[in-house]
């Protein structure tokens, strides 16, 4: 079912080259309507979203926002040892992302204050998808750097919110939970309802309708960035066992019909095994349905001839995870430079990095990982610049400043440096 290919197939550079070029282009048509969609929010507020959730959803939402009271009460259905675990994995996150924290800092000379303010942001809004798998480590994966970096007040969005996704919410300090999906959901984070407050920025992955409208309102508001389909490229040779990747390739391809499992095998034999273990595997799956689908339509092995050439591939293709499953993974993993997460080592399989390990699992997809970075506590803080100066200071610089105004037209600019100075009026 995993299609192979090697340098010698005729389809191997086409095939690598989309897959490359992979991004998070949308369809026309979901374009199209999630525009209407937005424009809809924007003007009907909440009347919108009971309309839209009922048209979309086939659900009556009767509140909005759903109460205090009610959220706890469920939260505390959980069984002991699924709070713990949460609570768990809520501390391993909380650890690592309180070493990103970046301080405001100050550059002083003669006459001059430079300083830069990092602040958290007052509000930030989460979407947390209720479809076919409710992720109750996205609420962690996105609130807790939230939490850490200082924000005031996080909302969370969630169509269908389980009470394990509730209790993840209350570990994580989520301040509003309020029972919306889709695009619509996004809209109401971005401009506000009667009842959802506006945001400063929105995070959190969701399917193509989320992703067109996060795109559609950035600049009204920030987000964090645009998620395709989730994806893995793992390079595995000899050394590897071959029923460890099939398992880590199917982890990924349970996700969604559309998720994008690659294999990078050194050598043909080492495909082979890992596609026929995958098809053993796949019997037994329980979301065998969705995962054949994106094994079948979107799955891939890569047949290169040595680790560097694996090394290289994976770079090429930029994957949101990246697992590293060969002989001396440790001393190739600083080789990866294009990634979102990378796994070392065959025991680092990426359920770890999705649950427990403590970096968040927000990761870049499409090949953003060319130039993007995994959610974390910068994301839900902002900068701000100040500078300070004497009259000395001036006029040292003055005629510098002046020279440079002149090279750009821009004579204003060099007159308000001069006046300071008694060189023009």
């Amino acid at each position: 079912m995993l299609h192979i290919l090697g340098p010698r197939d005729l389809e191997y550079q086409a095939r690598l080259s989309n897959l490359a070029k992979r991004g998070t282009t949308m369809p026309k048509q979901v374009e199209t309507q999630v525009a209407e969609i937005v424009a809809e929010v924007r003007q009907q507020g909440d009347a919108a979203l009971r309309r839209l959730t009922e048209r979309f959803e086939r659900r009556q939402l009767s509140v909005i926002e759903l109460p205090r009271a009610e959220w706890e009460e469920q939260a505390g259905r959980i069984r002991a040892e699924v709070r713990q675990a949460l609570a768990h994995a809520a501390s391993r996150i909380r650890a690592y992302h309180q070493r990103e924290r970046h301080d405001s800092y100050e550059l002083a000379e003669a006459g001059i204050r430079l300083r830069c303010r990092v602040t958290a942001l007052a509000r930030v809004g989460l979407y947390i998808p209720g479809g076919t798998a409710r992720l109750a480590s996205t609420v962690l994966m996105t609130a807790i750097p939230a939490k850490v970096a200082g924000v005031r007040e996080i909302l969370m969005t969630t169509p269908g919110p389980s009470p394990e996704t509730l209790a993840a919410a209350l570990e994580a300090g989520v301040d509003r939970v309020f029972l919306l999906g889709g695009a619509q959901a996004i809209a109401a984070l971005a401009y506000g309802t009667e009842t959802v407050p506006r945001v400063d920025k929105i995070a959190g992955p969701g399917n193509a309708y989320v992703t067109a409208a996060k795109r559609l309102v950035y600049g009204d508001v920030g987000i964090d960035m645009l998620a395709g389909p989730t994806e893995v490229v793992i390079a595995a040779d000899a050394s590897a066992n071959p029923a460890w990747v099939a398992a880590d390739l199917l982890a990924q391809a349970e996700h969604d019909a559309l998720a994008i499992p690659i294999l990078v095998a050194v050598g043909r034999s080492v495909a082979e095994a890992v596609a026929a273990e995958l098809d053993r595997q796949l019997l037994a799956l329980p979301r065998r349905e969705i995962a054949s689908q994106a094994v079948s339509h979107q799955g891939v092995a890569i047949v290169a001839k040595d680790a560097a050439e694996a090394i290289a591939l994976v770079n090429q293709l930029a994957p949101e995870h990246a697992g590293l499953a060969l002989a001396n993974a440790a001393a190739l993993a600083d080789q990866v430079t294009a990634a979102g997460a990378v796994f070392v080592g065959e025991h680092a399989c990426e359920a770890v990095g999705d649950y427990f390990a403590g970096p968040s699992h927000v990761l870049p997809t499409g090949g953003s990982a060319r130039y993007a970075s995994p959610l974390g506590v910068a994301d839900f803080t902002k900068r701000t610049s100040f500078i300070e100066y004497d009259a000395a200071a001036v006029a040292r610089q003055a005629d510098e400043i002046v020279i440079l105004s002149e090279v750009e037209g821009l004579a204003g600019h060099g007159r308000s440096v001069a006046i300071r100075t008694g060189r023009g009026g």
